[in-house]
């Protein structure tokens, strides 16, 4: 068996989860001829060799800091799900939800969420509050975008073809408007999930006493590169553990998929 017929084998999720390693892998690699090469100052850019041990040295610290950024990242991305989703549904299926709610959400989207961020410290506090919901702005519309383009793909003649046969209004949703929908809304929902993990990593920044981004602020205060490099690390496997997991779910919610691609 070569290598291509155990690629069409493996999980959807699972070569995906592969293929950002080995790329991760690679950008290790890279990181460090490029050091090697052009013989790059370690106070400018350390070694990946410089930035392990420091990981090792700082796990604890690096550890505590990202339960609260991890924390903060899953409240307001689930929080955005909750919303955007139903929300997207009610905009596609109703023409006056479209007129009256759709402008005031782009009228928020259009306003820039950094600029606002200090005003949700002063308004909520320097607790994980004012995170979660600066998170939850920036999620919100690319995935209730991709709802609203998800609920609307379906064509009408599979409606008409639906009502034809007797399905009820619950039925054609179930089993046909829902499921059609699901790869634009797992497509918002990657999208919304990187985002996220910048997210909460800029609300931190901007007024916050743990967490990643707050341990960033200090690290690069002081000039320590090596924490600096560390810290970013930990913030790849986060977002790269937030993606795979988004993709976990959409392989076994989209069964039809994966049959698909055995075909």
């Amino acid at each position: 068996m070569n290598g291509n017929g155990l690629a069409l084998k493996m999980p959807g999720w699972l070569g995906s989860a592969f293929l950002s390693a080995l790329v991760f892998v690679g950008l290790i690699v890279l990181w460090w001829l490029a050091v090697v090469v052009f013989e790059i100052p370690a106070y400018l850019l350390p070694p990946p060799q410089a930035v392990i041990p420091e990981l090792i040295e700082q796990r604890q610290s690096l550890w505590t800091h990202s339960l609260v950024t991890i924390q903060e990242i899953i409240f307001g991305f689930a929080l955005s799900v909750v919303t955007a989703i139903p929300l997207g549904l009610l905009i596609a299926l109703s023409p006056t939800a479209k007129r009256t709610l759709y402008p005031l959400l782009v009228f928020i989207q259009l306003v820039p969420k950094i600029a606002i961020a200090p005003l949700f410290v002063v308004w909520i506090g320097f607790g994980p509050t004012s995170k979660v919901m600066l998170t939850l702005l920036l999620t919100f519309f690319p995935l209730l975008l991709a709802s609203i383009a998800g609920f609307q793909i379906l064509d009408q003649r599979f409606l008409y073809l639906t009502k034809s046969m007797g399905a009820t209004t619950w039925q054609t949703f179930r089993y046909l408007r829902f499921p059609s929908a699901l790869p634009v809304i797992f497509g918002g929902l990657k999208t919304s999930a990187t985002i996220a993990a910048t997210a909460a990593i800029v609300a931190e920044f901007v007024g916050a006493n743990r967490g990643l981004g707050f341990l960033l602020l200090q690290a690069t205060g002081v000039m320590d590169t090596k924490l600096v490099f560390a810290i970013l690390f930990v913030m790849t496997i986060i977002g790269l553990g937030l993606n795979s997991l988004v993709e976990v779910v959409e392989y076994f919610m989209t069964p039809w998929r994966r049959n698909r691609s055995r075909d």
